[in-house]
């Protein structure tokens, strides 16, 4: 494998959720299109739907993205085109439309929303999914036992821990206990082996990633230039939105 700290990881900066703006909403096939033209790299989410197809997508709910009640999980591929992002033209994508867009034309990053311990069945599709697929990419997610699953099945694919300070409602679910294991990274040695952490930016720098100092390090999420020039002298690369850093 070749040296991490010169992978587009370090030095290409990702673009959250591709380059979204309000004719090209988070997670569309338009924003990836938009990261690709300007030479970013881009980060997803994926989550399976209820007939088990991998898509593209961040929340639970469809309503803050679509407007609609009712969740992600119960959707099937057929639904997928009925339902605009954030009143646009665009609907939510698969991640077989994703990649056949991307087409190894810029370095992906994938987040997998898998929150519960039933670890296997989405991890395991993108394994197979991924492949064949001729560009470069790694994973990352929340969950070190999904990040576990990728260890044992595809130790090939690289593979990052997400944290951070698990303030604010996007981590409202998650128990204390949990959050105390989750926001120290305590699983890593024992469980998930990450190849690079990518960490809250807000919480950086943090007591907890300073004995990762042999793992690059990304900072999430980067929205102005002034956090930019904040966060920059504690990590090797951000993920960003709402501006346009410099490449």
């Amino acid at each position: 494998m070749e040296d991490i700290f010169k992978s587009w990881l370090v030095e290409t900066p990702i673009a959250h959720r591709g380059l979204h703006d309000k004719l090209s909403p988070e997670n569309s096939l338009s924003a990836f299109e938009k990261a690709v033209e300007k030479g970013y790299a881009i980060e997803l989410d994926v989550q399976l739907l209820a007939d088990d197809t991998v898509v593209v997508f961040h929340d639970d709910s469809l309503s803050r993205m679509t407007g609609n009640d009712g969740y992600i999980k119960f959707l099937n591929k057929e639904d997928l085109k009925v339902l605009k992002l954030a009143g646009s033209k665009e609907h939510i994508p698969t991640f077989e439309e994703v990649l056949k867009l991307v087409d190894g034309r810029t370095p992906i990053l994938v987040e997998i929303k898998n929150s519960s311990t039933k670890i296997g069945k989405l991890e395991q599709k993108v394994i197979d999914m991924l492949k064949n697929y001729k560009g470069e990419y790694a994973v990352q997610s929340f969950n070190p036992l999904s990040l576990g699953y990728f260890k044992n099945h595809a130790p090939n694919i690289l593979r990052g821990q997400l944290s951070g300070s698990y303030k604010g409602e996007d981590f409202a679910g998650v128990s204390r206990l949990r959050k105390f294991f989750l926001k120290r990274m305590m699983l890593n040695k024992s469980v998930s082996e990450p190849n690079f952490i990518n960490y809250e930016a807000k919480a950086l720098p943090s007591r907890f990633v300073r004995k990762y100092k042999h793992l690059p390090l990304l900072a999430w999420v980067v929205t102005n230039k002034e956090e930019y020039l904040k966060v920059i002298k504690h990590c090797d690369n951000i993920v960003f939105e709402n501006f346009i850093p410099e490449i």
